[in-house]
This record gives structure tokens, sequence and C-alpha cells, in this order.
């Protein structure tokens, strides 16, 4: 698939008010989002599509809904270039949460006792397990899966699928992952059968949560997402919906200072946090969606 990401600097209203508008529209683009970034403070639209963007198309958009002109940067998105197989090269076993993760380069080290082995292949996907969102997501799911047993579950933006394949080797339970990434999806499904939870995995390719298989799948009791900011931001209705009540929901992908901005967009749909874990730069999040009263 080729990929180009088309992006603005705007304010937090107009980012918003845009990304309804994409949305909405549903043919000009895979997936919109709108987030503030860290470093400028600055808020920013971002929409990645197939191909090379409709700028004139955008551009009209823009002019409609925001009442003005906007300046589009666009850039391609490499995928080609097998950037998970070269960042694999030399890295080692990773420990989280009850956990071990590793690749073939390192199948022959030694396993410390006790540990679910969760076997990563390089893949052209995200999600190696090395990175601060995924160990923290890892660790969130071995503290919930201590207090609860969840009976249905998904994993949105799987990547590797590492995620959903911890959460079925440790509940022997069915998974749904997605991910807007049709390679994505094909890596996860490899990945799972090569952990030996082929048959507890099914693998979709979505944008966010539109997705037939999700929404028959609803309620979940726990749904894990590490994706970015934005995107989990846009998402919170979307995944509050689908959580059943008293669900854990378990996000990463996000910068520890954009932690409080992501948990009221999900408190603001009755979901509340409960845990806050930093690794390094990023957080991840453990809530719950309250029950029925």
């Amino acid at each position: 698939m080729t990929l180009s990401q088309i992006s603005s600097p705007l304010t937090r209203d107009q980012a918003y008010a845009l990304v309804d508008a994409v949305m909405e529209l549903g043919d000009l683009a895979l997936t919109a989002s709108a987030h503030e970034d860290a470093t400028t403070g600055e808020w920013v639209f971002e929409a990645t599509c197939e191909m090379l963007p409709d700028l004139l198309a955008f551009e009209d958009l823009a002019r409609t809904t925001l009442g003005g002109e906007v300046d589009f940067t666009i850039t391609p998105i490499d995928t080609d270039t097998n950037w998970v197989a070269r960042s694999l090269e030399g890295l080692q076993p990773v420990t989280a949460g009850g956990f071990y993760v590793y690749g073939s380069h390192s199948a022959e080290q030694v396993r410390p006792a006790g540990l679910i082995p969760l076997r990563i292949e390089a893949a052209q996907a995200f999600g190696t397990g090395h990175h601060e969102t995924t160990t923290g997501c890892l660790e969130a799911i071995e503290r919930t899966l201590k207090h609860t047993r969840p009976r249905k579950m998904l994993d949105v933006g799987t990547g590797t699928g590492v995620l959903a394949i911890a959460l079925a080797k440790r509940t022997h339970t069915p998974v749904l992952a997605s991910d807007i990434d049709p390679i994505a999806t094909h890596t996860t499904l490899d990945n799972a059968r090569d952990n030996g939870v082929g048959t507890l995995i099914r693998a979709v390719t979505s944008p966010g949560m539109n997705h037939i298989a999700i929404a028959r799948g609803a309620p979940y009791d726990m749904i894990v997402a590490n994706i970015l900011a934005g995107p989990l931001a846009a998402l919170a209705p979307a995944i509050a919906r689908a959580a059943a009540p008293g669900a854990t929901i378990i996000l990463s992908g996000l910068l520890a200072t954009q932690a409080a901005w992501v948990a009221n967009a999900y408190r603001e749909q009755q979901v509340i946090l409960t845990q806050r874990l930093v690794r390094g730069d990023w957080a991840t999040l453990i809530l719950h969606k309250a029950t029925r009263r």
C-alpha cells in the first residue's frame, strides 16, 4: 500500500471540525485526527491517505468547514523499507508484565522461568515489544488480568499483534484485533500462528472502530489501543460505546504530557482513569467504564 499524510497547524476547534468533516465525507482519507504538538503547543490536523491526497478537495473542504484558506503539507509515508526488521537488528529480548518478548535472532537465549514467551518477528508493522508504549501496555494487561477475567477482548491498532497475542496466551480466550494497515493484520495472523494462538485471534483491516466485526463483537470486557494521542481522543466515543459496563480500557501511544487531555476525552464518555503508568516520556492509561446505575 502507498500512503501519504496531509497535515496543517490549526486551532484546537478548527482541527476537530476538519476531522469531523473529513470522516463524515468518508472518501478523502483513511484516517483523520487532531492532536496537540507537545513541542510547539500547536494543534495539528492530520489525515492518512492512499496514494497522494486530493489537495484541491481538502482545500475546498477546509474553506467550506472553516471559512478560510488552509495551508496543507503533504508527506509521503515510506512503506517499502522494512523499518521494523532494521530496528530489530541487535535488539535484546524484553521482559514486561510477566511476558518475555523476543525474535528468532535471540531465540537461543535462555528465557527466564515463569514468563509467558511472545515471539514477535521482524515485519512491516509496528509493535516489537521494545517501545515504552508496548511494555507499558503489557504491564497494564498483567495488572488487570490479576483481578478480572474478560470474555470478550479487542485490540485496536494491533500492529504486529503483540498485545492481542499476549491477551490470548494469558487468558486462552479469543481476541479480535484490528488495524488500518492490511500488512499489520497479515503480520498479526502470522505471529499468532507462530505463538500457538492462531485459532484464538481474528484480525480485521479497519480504520478506527469502523468494521462490522467490531460492532458484532461488542460489548467488550477489555479494549486495548496502542496508537497515538490524537486518534485515541477522537475514538473515545466509539470505544466507550463498544465497551461493556465496568470494562477495562488500556490506552497508550501517548506522551506523558498528553495523558490528561486523552483521559479527559474518555471521562466525557463516563470512562474513568484509574491508573497511569509512565515509562520514559510515554504514558499508559488504565481506565474503567462506569457501570449502569
